[in-house]
């Protein structure tokens, strides 16, 4: 059986080797990324959850909550940094980390949680479906930063 955990203060190589080895977009340089980890580990309302096997991280996403004054007062979550080593895939570790998150998140009570995927593989999509997910329910739009 693949569990998932929160991960801890010690994780964060592990993290940025599991990024390396996946297909999702460049990590921060190492002393930005430890600036970073401190910053997330800290904040309230992020919760970043992993799954190992033989003590390396093999998949990840994580759980942004934040209060809403709609909605009768429930928070929404935003899931995102999902990420599951290539050798890994289809074994039950991205499953595990995404159910773990969508479980703290109505354990707080969150109305909803939403996530956006870039990807272009039908398979990345019908993951987030059996996990739940409906596509179609709302709009995504996303901002750039304009060029300097």
């Amino acid at each position: 059986m693949t569990n998932a955990r929160l991960v801890n203060a010690d994780d964060l190589g592990a993290l940025l080797a599991l990024f390396a080895d996946s297909d999702v977009s460049r990590s921060a340089e190492p002393e930005q990324a430890e600036k970073i980890w401190t910053q997330t580990l800290a904040r309230e309302g992020v919760a970043v959850f992993v799954s190992d096997v033989d003590s390396r991280i093999v998949a990840t996403c994580m759980l942004i909550t934040t209060p809403n004054l709609l909605r009768g007062g429930r928070q929404f979550g935003i899931l995102e940094n999902a990420a599951t080593h290539p050798d890994f895939q289809g074994r039950g570790h991205g499953r595990a980390v995404v159910t773990a998150a969508l479980a703290e998140a109505w354990k707080q009570d969150c109305y909803q949680v939403l996530m956006q995927s870039g990807r272009v593989d039908p398979r990345v999509h019908r993951f987030y479906e059996a996990c739940g997910f409906v596509p179609g329910l709302r709009t995504a739009y996303a901002a750039r930063r304009p060029e300097r």
